[in-house]
């Protein structure tokens, strides 16, 4: 918790409401000793009186604490209270906003004004993104620098993976969201598809999402593997140098996560390009029709990824987990909103791996031409 001294809020209030603003008096309002028989809350308020422009008026300051109902970093606390400032006063009867700020680096509260869309700048990097590799791959072949680039992706997923925290909550956090949050499996579920999408029904949906709350309970055991993750690694989020040098962009959904979901997420790209790819040279007909299979380039590009991380980590273990991640990657890609040029067969494959994976309680990484039939 961030401790408001007097002199910090006098600073602020003479920056919010004037160079005269002062403090009179400063003291708690409420308590955990005077909340009947709530014993929890998220935050601490401070009542301040002060004085502004000849005025005599009153306030009360809240700072939300970190806790583990989803308030762990100062971002999610953060949107909190902007909510608050931004609607509370647009309902009848509810307590008006008077003030939303941050406290900086150097402990000193800063207001800000009116807030109406955030902003953020990033440097400029060189290089192009990754998936226009992918492409040349499918027009050009393979090269043994696309070989080695797939593995350098796993050593750097193994290096941040490396970094462990002990936050069992953290990490049943990241798995509730991983199913529930509007950018996830549920999200994806009512968004990315149309209502009753007839090659996916309802009913699918509804008997995909019950067979996945065995998997969260299963998770639930494995919160040792928290570690620091890059949460959105897929090949429109790396950019590539022309002499094989890579940088990452949008790092999403926390610091802290599951390094399964890392690993799905590229490994899931080189499936889709593979079988995309697999289409457009014939390689997939059958006197049945399409039977859907990945081509030899990006099933070696698969490969070397998958490898070269297990062997690199020794993380066997991630195999018992990744089933859901592949699941919120698989129905990303297999979208007909966010891949709408796909053919059907292959987007019907597609959704058959987010089904079939489910049933195994270790993926068989070495076989993933097996969840798609």
């Amino acid at each position: 918790m961030i401790e408001l001294t007097r002199e910090a809020v006098e600073a602020y209030l003479r920056q919010a409401f004037g160079p005269d603003a002062a403090v009179t008096y400063m003291g708690d309002i409420g308590g955990l000793g005077e909340q009947g028989i709530k014993r929890f809350g998220y935050g601490k308020p401070v009542l301040v009186r002060f004085t502004a422009g000849g005025r005599e008026q009153a306030t009360v300051m809240s700072v939300m604490k970190a806790d583990k109902y989803g308030h762990q970093f100062y971002w999610d606390r953060a949107a909190i209270l902007m909510f608050q400032h931004e609607t509370s006063a647009r309902l009848p009867r509810h307590v008006r906003p008077m003030g939303l700020g941050y406290v900086d680096g150097r402990d000193c509260l800063v207001p800000v004004h009116e807030p109406k869309e955030f902003f953020i700048l990033n440097e400029l990097l060189p290089g192009h993104e990754y998936f226009r590799d992918l492409e040349r791959i499918r027009e050009r072949g393979l090269e043994e620098r696309d070989m080695e680039l797939a593995r350098a992706f796993a050593r750097w997923l193994a290096e941040i993976h490396a970094t462990k925290r002990d936050d069992p909550h953290l990490y049943y956090r990241r798995v509730r969201n991983l199913l529930g949050s509007s950018e996830c499996i549920m999200g994806m579920a009512d968004e990315a598809f149309p209502p009753d999408y007839e090659p996916f029904p309802d009913s699918r949906f509804k008997a995909l999402e019950k067979r996945l709350i065995d998997w969260r309970w299963r998770l639930k055991g494995y919160a040792s593997r928290l570690s620091a993750v890059h949460g959105d690694f897929h090949p429109w989020n790396v950019l590539v140098t022309d002499d094989g040098e890579f940088r990452v962009l949008d790092r999403s959904r926390g610091e802290w996560g599951e390094p399964a979901g890392d690993v799905a997420c590229m490994a899931i790209n080189y499936l889709l390009f593979g079988l995309l790819d697999a289409h457009a040279k014939g390689q997939d007909a059958s006197e049945d029709g399409p039977r859907p299979g990945v081509s030899e380039p990006f099933r070696r590009l698969y490969m070397a990824f998958m490898d070269e991380y297990l062997r690199r980590t020794g993380d066997e273990q991630m195999l018992e987990v990744m089933a859901p991640f592949f699941v919120f990657r698989g129905l990303v890609v297999a979208s007909p909103e966010w891949y709408p040029g796909h053919p059907e067969h292959i987007r019907a494959a597609l959704l058959r791996f987010v089904e079939n994976v489910l049933e195994d309680r270790i993926f068989d990484y070495q076989r993933p031409e097996l969840y798609l039939e």
